[in-house]
């Protein structure tokens, strides 16, 4: 993935170049694979880096979530509770649920290396999808076709 080696270097970009950066990040996600390039451009908009050190959480299982995270570089652990701990990579998304609905997170997810991470805050979203309906309904399309897929693994 190409856009997402460009992205974790971006810290030396302009804001117009690094806009363009988490567009080609986004445009590879499956989380945003209906929007136009115009709606990717529009959460890129919304979207800022963080950086998180090896062992350190980056969000905690019960704990409100306001904040959807993609991996630009590195990996965490997924920790739910009576479940093998999941590994994710760059090009690997979490928090999308608690985004969308704020309610309380159903994992910890620990930074297993440093890790940069884009996010996109829910107030923020929110606002975005309540002005772009055929955005939320992309999106909403997506995220049922994933979860039918976690569903599928966890009962095989």
């Amino acid at each position: 993935m190409a856009a997402l080696a460009a992205a974790s270097r971006s810290h030396h970009a302009t804001p117009e170049a690094t806009g363009a950066l988490w567009v080609n990040v986004l445009q590879e996600l499956p989380l945003f694979a209906g929007l136009s390039k115009r709606h990717l451009r529009r959460v890129a908009g919304i979207a800022q880096e963080s950086r998180f050190s090896p062992q350190s959480p980056i969000v905690r299982e019960g704990s409100t979530g306001h904040t959807f995270y993609v991996i630009l570089d590195g990996t965490v652990s997924v920790l739910r509770p009576g479940r093998k701990p999941l590994r994710l990579e760059a090009g690997e998304f979490f928090g999308e649920m608690s985004l969308l609905d704020g309610k309380k997170r159903s994992a910890t997810v620990e930074a297993d290396t440093e890790v940069l991470t884009l996010t996109i805050a829910r107030p923020a979203f929110m606002k975005m999808l309540e002005n772009e309906p055929p955005m939320a309904m992309a999106i909403l399309e997506e995220l049922a076709t994933r979860l039918r897929a976690l569903d599928e693994r966890d009962t095989s």
